[in-house]
């Protein structure tokens, strides 16, 4: 697959954890960061639905995905990549 180089475009990885929709995975993405005054390390998670144009993602595949326009009324990104199983 060829990579188009686009604008500056937001690029996460994250857990297919559904694929039951046709051409739409969702993806859960998780991050860690320090709290601002208490500096402890904090986990937050967030789930996005995501185009799979060719429905090859499974559930437990590590994939990256890419920012893109708005494809339907939920679906922001795109799958860039399925990184592994």
């Amino acid at each position: 697959m060829t990579i188009i180089e686009r604008n500056n475009r937001k690029i996460r990885s994250g857990v297919v954890i559904s694929n039951r929709a046709e051409k739409t995975v969702t993806v859960l993405v998780e991050r860690q960061f320090a709290h601002p005054l208490y500096t402890k390390q904090i986990k937050r998670a967030k789930k996005y639905q995501v185009h799979d144009e060719n429905n090859e993602c499974q559930v437990g595949d590590s994939v990256r995905i890419m920012e893109t326009r708005p494809l339907s009324k939920t679906k922001r990104w795109r799958v860039l990549e399925r990184k592994e199983r």
